[in-house]
Formats: structure tokens, C-alpha cells, sequence
């Protein structure tokens, strides 16, 4: 039986008593004496020192994926963000632990939109239209709200197929409802040839979502008031400065990313597809990328010098909630494994984990 550490353990002890050398070196020894029980899966959005420990690299759903190709090993570090880690969990076997390095890691964009607020959210909307409305929500979601979406058989999606799913789903109902991300749902319905005016965006703290019925009931897609703290900073200004001082640039952004400034780029898609564009993109080829800077550096310093790559904001895109799972806690997720002690370990109650599987089941079939 697995111990817990306290925070008044002597396991937990200050960041500041390391240095960058001995955690480093600390990681590498336990990653080589723990190969055949752990895996470490990285978020492309870690920074360079966690990715260069990850067996595997990818977006949250790609990695949580992965799990099944390590059903031998018992513990999955996953170094990501909550959302993520419950992902993971519940697509491993009952056998693996999932392991998130800081349970401080949240998301902003995931927690804003909570399993109460969506289900009022859902008892409003109900009252001005027909119950003929298909829920979607982001794989950027906590397990609870992909529950929800189970038990109204809905479905999950990401950035790569959100397209095909909500095609899909339109078939089905008359509505939809997409939450937590705004601009998701705006930019992918838009290209699909829904107008804007269809798409009004719920807000959860006004009454009523600050929807008149009348806006409701003429909706094809209503949003909930969500976004990503990281893309929502890119800016229609910035695309202009970069096609003032570098015309030739190629503008990449994520569809997280504002309506404005998706209209305004060449290109947008998912984490994958800006990666693949990249790596198959003609030498030369130089581009101005919306998304978090970790992953455009790393993309720029595998490029150069045959393609230029450079972030779309002068400013430091950087996912903060992502950035909390730094060396040291890795070090100390895996010497937890080493010690048997229990550390940080996800868990998500039976009937959540069934219903959300539902979900992202639903998902599944259409991709």
C-alpha cells in the first residue's frame, strides 16, 4: 500500500535547496532505474528541459492516447495540465497510476466553465428551445463537464476534428452548444458557413447568459464566454506589423485564437497541424506562428537555418499554468515511484469516468 507525502514530509523539500545540475542529473539516474515502470509523456507546450525527459511528446488527447502503447508500465507521468492527466486516466488500464507532477497545474480556459454553471446554463437555454440540442464540449475540459456531455449523448472534440464533429452533430439536432472555447466554436462554424449572428456567445454569470429569447431561439451554435489566456492575446495589430516589416512571412495561428486574427492569417489549425505545415513547408519558407512560445522556439530551433520561424506576438506567450510542472517536481514524481509513496495521484470517481468514456467515445466513431 502506497504511503501519501504531507506537506510536512521530509520528501517535500524546498525548490531552492536544488541547483539546476543536481535535479537534472537526480532525474536522468531515477528515469533510468524506474524505465520499466514509468513512462513520462510531455505537452508540446513544456519547456525544453521536461521534453527532453518525455518518452513521449504530443497535444493533450494524442498523449493520452499514447497510454495504451505502455500498458507494461505502472506509473504515467504526465506533464501537462489537470485536464490532461484525467484524460489519461481514464483511458489507462486499472492497473497504471497517472501521475501530475504540480496538482496546481490547472487550465484557464478549463476552468472556466464549470459542471454547475453548465448545467444551469443548459436548464436556461431549455426553457426557450425545443430539447433538440447536441452539447460539444473541448477536449481542454475538466472530466466533469465531458460527463455531462455523455449523459446528453454529446461529444467531445479537439482542434484537429472539431470540424468533422460538429458536421457530425449538426446532422443530429437543430443547436449546438460549445463550450469552453469561444473561438473554437466561432472560427470552425464560420468556415463551415454558419454567420455570426447564429452564433451568440453564453455568458455564465448574467442572466439568462445576457441571451434575449429571441437570440436563443434563432441560434445555430451558442458558445460559452471561454477562451485561452495565451491565444487570446494575439492580436489583428500584430498580424499587420508582421505583414508591414516581413511580407513575404506566412502567418500560422492556432484557431483558439480571436476571430479577427484567424480572418486576418493565412492558416490556422490545430498544435499537429502546425507542426506537420511546418516540417513540410518549402525551404525557405518563413512564418509568423500564433500559438505558445515554447513550442514556437523549439519549432524555430529545428528549422534553422532553412526555414524561419518566429512568434506571431513580440511578447512572451508563455503558458503559465503548464509552466508549473517544472524539473524539480518531475524529480520528485519519480522518486515518490521510487520510495512507494503516493504523490499527486489523479483520480476520477467511477460513474464521472464512464459517462465522460461515453463522450469522448462518441467522439471516436467520428473521427
Amino acid at each position: 500500500m502506497l504511503t501519501p507525502y504531507t506537506d510536512s514530509s521530509p520528501f517535500i523539500s524546498s525548490e531552492n535547496d536544488w541547483s539546476e545540475e543536481k535535479i537534472l542529473d537526480s532525474i536522468r539516474q531515477m528515469k533510468e532505474e524506474l524505465r520499466q515502470r514509468v513512462v513520462i509523456l510531455a505537452h508540446h507546450y513544456q519547456s525544453d528541459q521536461i521534453i527532453s525527459f518525455a518518452d513521449e511528446t504530443g497535444d493533450s488527447l494524442e498523449l493520452a492516447k499514447k497510454v495504451s502503447r505502455y500498458a507494461d508500465r505502472e506509473y504515467i507521468i504526465f506533464c501537462g495540465v489537470r485536464f490532461m492527466a484525467e484524460t489519461a486516466k481514464m483511458l489507462a488500464g486499472p492497473h497504471q497510476k497517472v501521475i501530475l507532477p504540480d496538482l496546481e497545474a490547472l487550465c484557464s480556459l478549463a476552468d472556466m466553465a464549470t459542471s454547475n454553471d453548465v448545467e444551469s446554463a443548459w436548464e436556461t437555454i431549455l426553457q426557450f428551445i425545443p430539447p433538440t440540442v447536441i452539447p460539444i464540449t473541448y477536449i481542454n475540459s475538466s472530466s466533469d463537464l465531458k460527463a455531462f456531455v455523455g449523459r446528453k449523448n454529446g461529444y467531445v472534440c479537439t482542434s484537429s476534428n472539431a470540424d468533422k464533429i460538429i458536421r457530425h452533430a449538426l446532422q443530429e439536432g437543430e443547436r449546438l452548444f460549445f463550450f469552453p472555447d469561444q473561438h473554437l466554436g466561432r472560427n470552425t462554424c464560420y468556415q463551415m458557413g454558419i454567420p455570426l449572428e447564429k452564433m451568440p456567445v453564453y455568458h455564465p454569470h448574467l442572466p439568462s447568459g445576457g441571451l434575449s429569447e429571441k437570440q436563443i431561439k434563432e441560434s445555430r451554435v451558442l458558445l460559452w464566454h471561454g477562451y485561452c489566456s495565451v491565444h487570446q492575446g494575439f492580436s489583428v495589430q500584430q498580424v499587420k506589423q508582421v505583414r508591414k516589416k516581413d511580407p513575404d512571412a506566412k502567418i500560422l495561428v492556432h484557431p483558439e485564437c480571436p476571430f479577427d486574427v484567424v480572418e486576418a492569417s493565412d492558416m490556422a489549425g490545430s498544435t499537429s497541424f502546425i507542426i506537420n505545415h511546418i516540417d513540410q513547408a518549402a525551404l525557405g519558407t518563413r512564418f509568423a506562428v500564433g500559438t505558445e512560445i515554447n513550442l514556437v522556439n523549439r519549432l524555430a530551433i529545428k528549422h534553422f537555418p532553412v526555414k524561419t520561424v518566429y512568434s506571431l506576438s513580440p511578447f512572451q506567450c508563455l503558458c503559465t499554468t503548464m509552466y508549473r510542472i517544472r524539473p524539480f517536481w518531475l524529480m520528485k514524481s519519480l522518486e515518490a515511484v521510487r520510495e512507494e509513496k503516493e504523490f499527486n495521484h489523479i483520480t476520477v470517481p467511477e460513474e464521472t469516468a464512464r459517462m465522460a468514456l461515453k463522450a469522448l467515445e462518441n467522439m471516436f466513431r467520428q473521427s
